[in-house]
């Protein structure tokens, strides 16, 4: 981080209460050390950039 610049915006972990895996409908869990939202059902791994979550299942990392 530069001098003067803004800090990246956390992501709001009451989001997990309204957000689901866009393709099983599941629920989601937050890894703070990748910034990530994992669907263990669908084992994808949904990236968060700036604070919010990509929800997008072609954006998705998969993970086993």
């Amino acid at each position: 981080m530069t001098e003067g610049s803004a800090p990246d915006p956390l992501f709001d972990r009451r989001m997990l209460e309204a957000l689901v895996c866009p393709l099983t409908q599941g629920a989601l869990s937050y890894d703070p050390e990748r910034q990530e939202l994992v669907s263990k059902q669908a084992k994808l791994a949904f990236p968060i950039r700036g604070g919010i979550p990509i929800m997008l299942v072609n954006e998705a990392r998969p993970i086993e």
